[in-house]
């Protein structure tokens, strides 16, 4: 891929959790990597059918980490921090918003873009049923969506 692909492309915007988290996965392949490279440096000293077996092994396991290293650092180079949300009205990336449900239940989620999603840490993706419902609402709306063949409805609280 070449550079002015990747500086034409779209953004994408990252809270700072996600940015860190990011950054810590590519530390994390690049050891992984390093760490394949000396084992298939130690096989290349034997010349038995097993160790040739587990070379091949090896550098298939190496392709698959150099090309997520790849695809992570791509997209580090496309990161940008979510503006800060402090003064907005309405709903956008970044937006840590509180929900009621009918039963009274009270949920906190942040829009977050899909790379850094995590449901069950409280981080929705802008792309999901209820991420889309929610953009551009204000407080005290109504926030419909279907999940399946269930329509599911809560109500805006807070925009943190």
């Amino acid at each position: 891929m070449n550079t002015t692909t990747i500086a034409q492309s779209k953004p994408v915007l990252l809270s700072k959790k996600g940015m860190k988290e990011l950054k810590k996965a590519i530390s994390q392949l690049e050891h992984d990597r390093g760490q394949l490279i000396v084992s298939l440096r130690d096989l290349d000293k034997s010349n038995s059918h097993d160790s040739r077996l587990e070379r091949i092994e090896r550098l298939g396991q190496l392709e698959l980490v150099d090309a997520e290293l790849a695809d992570k650092k791509a997209t580090l180079q496309k990161a940008r921090l979510i503006p800060p949300t402090r003064a907005r009205l309405r709903v956008a990336i970044g937006s840590v918003v509180d929900l009621i449900d009918q039963q009274g239940r009270l949920f906190r989620y942040t829009l977050v873009e899909s790379v850094e999603a995590n449901p069950s840490d409280g981080r929705i993706s802008i792309a999901s049923p209820l991420g889309r419902s929610l953009l551009g609402k204000t407080v005290h709306d109504m926030v419909e969506w279907s999940a399946g063949l269930r329509q599911n409805q809560v109500r805006l609280v807070r925009i943190v």
